[in-house]
């Protein structure tokens, strides 16, 4: 059976156990049985054949992986140029949907912070530096195939405050850079890592544009740092974006509670499926999708000052761990049958696994 018509079967009985870890997935043949399209909406895991196997079997689409600096996108487009049968970078909707007819991950670019950006002379704006009059060198990376970008990553930048500075606003050259950004027709992907304050902020000026958050979970359920307000989600929801939905163990089950605790215990998919239900309830299915942050075959960790508010820790990151039954993509089936328990519909899951991110892709990138 083909990896596809596997996952098509699941989506619609409901698996009740997750696929197996096997990586011989099928290279040649293209699916005979059409599904909706599934998107992964941000996992920054290694870009490498075991991956791309995973991705395939687990009959995801589309896969949002995240790049930094000039090198990455090097390195990602020789993958592409090297595995022409298995992958293709995606750059809009309609790449997606080619992707999807001859069996092939449609490999997204993004950045989680527009960091890498840099002036004329090569260095990095910093706080408080204004964006050159011609603008950055987003357009360079644009024409890379760079088609999401988020402002900041946890801490202030020259363009905005993170998530552990939730009251700061964007700045100047944050204001600029959103408008650069839309003119391009790139992603703006804010709340999870960038503060609340500069989330609103780049939404209010975004008006007509749908504004995401890639990966993030509910500061209601679980009062983490580096999870998102409801006002902010009801302002992304207005615009007509969409919210993915983070799997890591910490951001569903560690709270300010919990700052002396020095390890978080690891949860059930069901507290994960709290935040999925939360978010249908507060902004309806249209805006909820996966975003599960993966980071399979990555070294490094959680940012202490995210898991554990700031208290001082060993000079090292916590470990990402992920929600039990959904701690690799090969599992979506299990997020599908919670959901499916949970009362969603059919249609409601397919908007979920891949529709909802799609609407964007199309409204922003065209295609």
């Amino acid at each position: 059976m083909e990896r596809r018509e596997f996952l098509g079967t699941a989506v619609a009985a409901g698996a009740a156990a997750p696929i197996a870890h096997s990586l011989d997935a099928p290279r040649d043949r293209a699916p005979t049985l059409q599904q909706p399209i599934i998107i992964d909406g941000l996992s920054p895991s290694t870009l490498n054949d075991e991956y791309v196997g995973l991705v395939r079997q687990a009959g995801v689409t589309g896969w949002h992986k995240t790049l930094s600096e000039i090198h990455s996108f090097a390195d990602a487009w020789r993958y592409v140029d090297e595995n022409p049968d298995r992958i293709l970078i995606a750059t809009t909707a309609a790449d997606l949907e080619r992707a999807q007819a001859e069996g092939k991950v449609g490999l997204m670019l993004g950045w989680q912070t527009a960091t890498p950006l840099g002036d004329k002379s090569g260095q990095g704006l910093f706080v408080g530096d204004q964006i050159p009059a011609d603008g950055t060198a987003l357009r360079a990376y644009y024409h890379l195939g760079l088609r999401f970008v988020n402002l900041t990553y946890n801490t202030v930048n020259a363009f905005g405050a993170g998530c552990v500075e939730p009251h700061l606003g964007i700045t100047q050259a944050g204001r600029r850079l959103v408008e650069e950004i839309h003119a391009l027709g790139i992603i703006l992907d804010i709340g999870g890592h960038t503060g609340e304050q500069t989330s609103l902020d780049a939404i209010e000026m975004s008006a007509g544009v749908p504004i995401v958050c890639t990966h993030t979970n509910v500061a209601a359920l679980c009062d983490n740092p580096r999870n998102t307000s409801d006002r902010v989600f009801e302002a992304i929801a207005g615009s007509g974006g969409v919210i993915g939905v983070s799997a890591i163990n910490d951001f569903v089950a560690r709270n300010r509670a919990d700052r002396d605790i020095r390890a978080t215990p690891q949860v059930g998919i069901d507290v994960l499926l709290d935040h999925y239900d939360y978010l249908k309830r507060l902004v309806g299915p249209d805006h909820v999708g996966i975003g599960a942050d993966f980071t399979w075959g990555r070294q490094g960790g959680v940012d202490p000052d995210i898991v554990l508010f700031g208290r001082e820790m060993a000079s090292e990151q916590a470990p990402i761990n992920y929600v039990r039954g959904f701690e690799v993509i090969t599992e979506l089936p299990n997020l599908v049958d919670g959901l499916r328990t949970r009362g969603w519909t059919q249609e409601e899951i397919d908007k979920v696994c891949g529709l909802n991110w799609m609407r964007v892709y199309r409204q922003v990138w065209g295609g």
